[in-house]
């Protein structure tokens, strides 16, 4: 096991809705402060003014992990963004222009075949302290990926905000199909380094009305009969065994944890609770300063909630745009 392996844990999750002003309000009652959504601008001819194209996204920060908030900028109404989006320009010389627009439509399409799917959880994210290490582990395992890339996260800081480069492995699925739409059957899944340490620390918004710290675990709920290749595939890309509890697998990382979990026994986990797809990310947990105030302020905005069956209190996916959301209290 390398050095990278002992210090993986989460790094964010992907929440894809539909309509991201109302994911917006939903993320407001749910007590998290986001950054103001932000989109790529783009010329798409010479000498047109730029429109939103793409994706459009917020986060709700934490120190070293968040939560991103994601939909489509539809073709037929680029200018439906929220209030107080931040546009992005996209500058570069005419010949790039091609090359440009067909990833940003390849994102797009991956963004609404997810959607297609269903609203809820379709990324994880690992962190890693060295994703060249990373990368060949994963090629010793035999798991496809495509390498080392790069690409840029938005980080507001008191200077300003700004493009830190992520250097991040996209893991691919052994099934042509899936690895060419650029996901494995569950969603996106990738690894990625964190910018330096210095940058993260300089964050603003840490502090969320519902005193989250951090994100603590992702479930991911699986057909029965598919539980055993499913724990062997995450075995290969965290490097480690999962332990049994109860019926479910557990894959412990750094201060977070994944849980696999057959369809049949999500209600076990997750009381009422049932995948809305299968494979599929069905929760993700977040570790608050005081549980009991986070519940008062989830009562207060007029959310639902339930406990888990490690005693969590938690916010059904129907009540959440697709996905349950957990609050733990913190350590």
């Amino acid at each position: 096991m390398g050095h990278d392996i002992d210090r993986l844990h989460l790094h964010h999750v992907g929440h894809v809705v539909s309509d991201l002003e109302e994911g917006l309000e939903l993320y407001r009652r749910l007590g998290f402060h986001l950054s103001p959504p932000a989109c790529p601008v783009l010329s798409l001819r010479e000498g047109e003014p730029p429109r939103p194209i793409g994706a459009a996204n917020t986060h709700a920060n934490f120190p070293r992990s968040f939560v991103e908030l994601m939909s489509c900028v539809s073709d037929d109404d680029p200018d439906r963004l929220p209030r107080g989006a931040r546009r992005i320009p996209i500058q570069a010389p005419p010949e790039h222009l091609p090359r440009i627009t067909a990833a940003i439509r390849s994102t797009v399409a991956r963004v609404a075949s997810c959607l297609a799917r269903f609203q809820g959880l379709h990324i994880l994210v690992f962190k890693t302290s060295d994703a060249d290490a990373t990368a060949g582990r994963l090629s010793a395992e035999g798991v496809r990926h495509g390498g080392v890339n790069t690409v840029r996260r938005p980080i507001d800081t008191a200077s300003g905000t700004r493009m830190e480069p992520t250097r991040l492995v996209e893991i691919d699925s052994d099934e042509p199909e899936e690895a060419r739409a650029g996901r494995v059957s569950e969603g996106r899944l990738a690894v990625a380094e964190d910018p330096p340490a210095e940058v993260l620390d300089a964050q603003l918004d840490l502090d969320h009305p519902n005193g989250a710290v951090a994100l603590v675990g992702s479930v991911l709920c699986v057909a029965r009969a598919a539980l055993p290749d499913v724990e062997r595939r995450y075995e290969k890309y965290l490097g480690r065994p999962a332990r049994a509890d109860g019926p479910t697998r557990v894959f412990e990382l750094e201060g977070s944890q994944v849980t696999l979990v057959a369809d049949a026994d999500l209600d076990t986990l997750l009381p009422g609770e049932r995948a809305p797809a299968l494979p599929a990310f069905a929760a993700y947990a977040v570790a608050v300063r005081d549980l009991g105030a986070a519940r008062r302020l989830l009562e207060e905005n007029g959310l639902p909630l339930r406990r888990s069956a490690a005693g969590d209190l938690f916010v059904p996916a129907a009540a959440a745009l697709g996905a349950a959301i957990v609050f733990r209290q913190a350590d």
